[in-house]
């Protein structure tokens, strides 16, 4: 079928194509980087920005790049879409994706000084200075901070029009604000068929139907 879908693409036959792609997709097909960029061009064409948005983060969460961060900003800012702002946030995750695992060997190769000393001086019965045992501390507390800080970092794509953030994670619950479909929000976890996301500084719960999780 994919084989099916890629001779439709090179036909010219995009809306052909992307459906067959995406039909792929729903069936639990893994996208290649080629998909996604071939399913941003056909929701370009079709002036379809949240897709467009959508199928470029996936792209940027493997491929993380400087150029297309600030081009989903700019295609956002010129569609009055929120989330993909160039702010600290970003380009924290930015530098996490490119450069976590040489921090990571840093961190061990760190941790295994650290400890290589404390162990030298315990084998020598000598006593272990306060202020290793707080550096020991506060390197395993920075180890498991930077090893769960990709569980920890979700995003989310509002897939259609009108969707209801509420105070808590219940059809019942208040509503709070409502958003449009494209707009981008951070999640921060979930429960049943809720996701807890956080939205203009401020915590809220969705529907799990209402986002293209990233």
């Amino acid at each position: 079928m994919i084989k099916r879908a890629d001779s439709l693409f090179s036909a010219g036959l995009y809306n052909e194509a992307s459906a067959l792609y995406q039909s792929e997709l729903t069936k639990g097909e893994v996208a290649t980087d080629g998909m996604l960029l071939k399913l941003a061009y056909v929701a370009e064409k079709n002036n379809d920005v949240p897709k467009l948005l959508y199928f470029l983060e996936m792209y940027f969460d493997r491929h993380p790049n400087e150029s297309i961060l600030q081009k989903m900003n700019d295609i956002a800012r010129a569609n009055g879409l929120i989330g993909y702002e160039t702010d600290d946030l970003n380009y924290f995750y930015l530098f996490y994706k490119q450069y976590g695992l040489y921090v990571l060997l840093a961190l061990l190769a760190l941790g295994m000084y650290v400890f290589g000393i404390i162990v030298v001086r315990i084998y020598h019965k000598e006593s272990v200075p306060q202020r290793y045992k707080w550096v020991a501390f506060v390197y395993l507390v920075t180890l498991f901070i930077f090893v769960n800080l990709p569980e920890g970092y979700q995003s989310g794509i509002i897939n259609r029009d009108k969707v209801l953030l509420r105070a808590e994670p219940s059809s019942a619950a208040p509503v709070i604000e409502i958003i449009s479909r494209g707009n981008k929000i951070n999640i921060l976890g979930s429960a049943d068929i809720w996701l807890r996301v956080f939205w203009n500084d401020r915590l809220y719960y969705i529907r799990k139907d209402d986002v293209w999780v990233i």
